[in-house]
């Protein structure tokens, strides 16, 4: 971690984060296109039950990271006992949460439905695909913790592998539950339940080998001091994904003024735009174990050189990636769900968002760093932008002076904005680590 050149360890600690991420998001969008083949209500219900989902991986990444973040700085320092309280201490409040998400969700269910944009016609698709997606709130959580923390342990083959087995077996059930058994959309939502407590299983029983940090109870802690790492740690993935929650939550409520196929489109197009983005953060992983054990080591200078590296990879391959998509977008839109209204609004809504794409290699990176060398007040507010400070306004105000075409445009100009943001909030911190 401290002395192999920079390139070649991010490289090799990237590849299987990568694979998981492109992986993980890949099989959320074979639900979009599985269920995008039996009508436009269901692809919008699959779309709206998404905030709830963000909402657990919201929890799942604030203990995720925050545990994995303090690990990776305490086996930077040799301090091994704490690493090994941390790591459990973070598994089980994870899967506490995601059950108490689970009880309450289901207690609620046909108003949160509601709430999250669904139309009368969605309302029934939605109340079917989530009450059963909310069983798998606790698996979802833990699961994310564990892979967190093995990746920040420098473990990221055996995160991959407990990835990609659910990824797999939830590509391999939607097609036989929706189709072959006759279940629609709730086929596709027990393929993704079975195959999240798959991936569980797998997971734990891959933490339990190499030299990851194994998860004992006997090691679960209620201390305030593991608790305010973990808030300090991982705020800054709660506030980004709760945010993502919560936009999303406008989006759905703004695209249904004009309908479930605006709904269905900007529901797709949010599924493209992740699974490209995948690689950026993929790669962001692969840096976060380099950054923090260098950091814990105060070798600045590698974690300034990794940083770097990263960036400039990442702006290339969201270009390429922008050129392409733009070029293709009525096609791949399409893909998923044959309807001239849904093409036509994700289209255009898909091109908008291409035209930023590349600016968000930058944003997510800053991001990554700043959260893992614990500075907690840049991150958050960095992390808040994308999908709070800029675009919640932006949502609320910009479909009053453009109608349809203001909620296409919303996700561009926030990421234009949070761009901006990101320049004074990380450069001085660069040029302190030069200093």
């Amino acid at each position: 971690m401290t002395t192999a050149p920079i390139p070649r360890l991010i490289g090799s600690l990237a590849v299987p984060t990568i694979i998981s991420m492109l992986v993980t998001s890949f099989y959320v969008m074979a639900d979009t296109y599985f269920v995008g083949q039996i009508n436009t209500q269901s692809t919008a219900a699959v779309g709206i039950s998404f905030s709830v989902m963000a909402i657990i991986q919201a929890f799942g990444f604030f203990f995720g990271h925050g545990s994995g973040n303090y690990i990776s700085r305490k086996l930077g320092a040799k301090d091994y006992e704490s690493a090994e309280k941390m790591a459990s201490t973070g598994f089980f409040y994870a899967f506490m949460s995601g059950a108490i998400i689970a009880l309450f969700g289901h207690l609620y269910l046909s108003q949160i439905c509601v709430a999250l944009g669904s139309t009368p016609t969605i309302l029934p698709y939605a109340e079917e695909y989530l009450g059963t997606i909310l069983l798998g709130a606790p698996f979802m959580a833990s699961s994310l913790v564990l892979n967190n923390q093995m990746r920040f342990q420098g473990n990221a083959v055996y995160a991959m592998v407990g990835i990609i087995v659910g990824a797999v077996l939830n590509i391999g059930l939607d097609p036989l539950l929706i189709f072959v058994f006759d279940m629609g959309i709730s086929g596709a939502a027990w393929a993704t339940l079975l195959s999240q407590i798959c991936s569980f299983l797998v997971l734990l029983v891959m933490d339990s080998r190499g030299t990851n940090i194994r998860i004992r109870f006997k090691n679960f802690t209620l201390k305030p001091a593991y608790l305010k790492e973990i808030v300090f740690g991982g705020s800054p993935s709660l506030c980004r994904q709760g945010l993502a929650s919560l936009s999303t939550i406008l989006l759905n409520v703004a695209a249904g003024a004009y309908g479930d196929a605006a709904i269905a489109g900007m529901s797709i197009v949010t599924r493209i735009c992740m699974f490209i983005n995948s690689f950026v953060i993929g790669f962001g992983q692969g840096f976060q174990p380099v950054c923090g054990f260098n950091y814990g080591a105060g070798i600045y200078r590698r974690v300034r050189e990794g940083f770097w590296f990263c960036v400039k990879t990442g702006v290339v391959f969201l270009a390429v990636c922008s050129v392409i998509g733009y070029i293709f977008s009525p096609e791949i839109v399409s893909w998923f769900r044959d309807d001239p209204h849904v093409i036509e609004t994700g289209t255009r809504a898909l091109r908008w968002q291409l035209i930023t794409l590349p600016l968000g290699a930058w944003v997510i990176l800053c991001n990554m760093m700043l959260q893992t060398i614990r500075k907690p007040v840049r991150a958050v507010t960095l992390s808040s932008a994308r999908q709070g400070l800029f675009f919640i306004p932006f949502i609320l105000i910009l479909p009053h002076f453009f109608g349809l075409q203001g909620v296409e445009m919303c996700q561009a100009v926030s990421d234009l904005c949070s761009f901006l943001l990101a320049i004074p909030l990380t450069i001085p911190v660069l040029n302190e680590m030069k200093k």
